[in-house]
């Protein structure tokens, strides 16, 4: 054991919110701070902290989400076996996309009218949520939007989606 910084730590314990991972490049380990992604060869002597943030506590969206045959669960309201590839999927989400850029559909109909999850009733529509309540990928693409900006495909476990940041 040892003292760092006021912390008692076993042999190769890390601070909180660092990682340890292998360089296969460099034939040896090194830290990753968790919330900011920067990594470091020494041994990190204090915890991580989050970046403070400067965005919204909350965004209100809609969604559009495909699922495919690999999603955690692969059945919607609209079909009840799902049996398209990922592939498949992430076509339709980019054809959605041109639809809407082009004019030819707004999000809420595509959504309305495709979209795998239940909030299709109401046009994609989710409502207001904070940090920590969607799967990370969606929130982190959720967050990074500007009000009426319309997402890239977003890759979650539940399938692939595009996000309209609403509010």
């Amino acid at each position: 054991m040892q003292m760092i910084n006021g912390f008692i730590m076993k042999q190769e314990e890390l601070p909180p919110g660092w990682g340890k991972r292998f360089s296969e490049r460099y034939g040896q380990y090194y830290y990753f701070n968790k919330f900011n992604y920067e990594s470091q060869w020494n041994l990190p002597s204090r915890p991580a902290a989050p970046e403070p943030s400067s965005g919204p506590e909350e965004v209100e969206c809609s969604h559009l989400l495909v699922k495919h045959k690999h999603s955690r669960r692969p059945s919607s309201w609209r079909k009840k076996k799902i049996t398209r590839s990922k592939k498949q999927a992430l076509c339709l989400i980019r054809l959605f996309s041109e639809c809407i850029a082009a004019g030819v559909a707004s999000f809420a109909e595509l959504a309305q009218k495709y979209s795998d999850c239940s909030s299709a009733k109401r046009g994609g529509y989710l409502g207001t949520f904070g940090r920590g309540v969607m799967q990370q990928p969606f929130e982190e693409a959720a967050f990074a939007l500007r009000v009426s900006e319309l997402s890239g495909p977003v890759y979650t476990e539940s399938g692939i989606h595009i996000i309209l940041r609403t509010a």
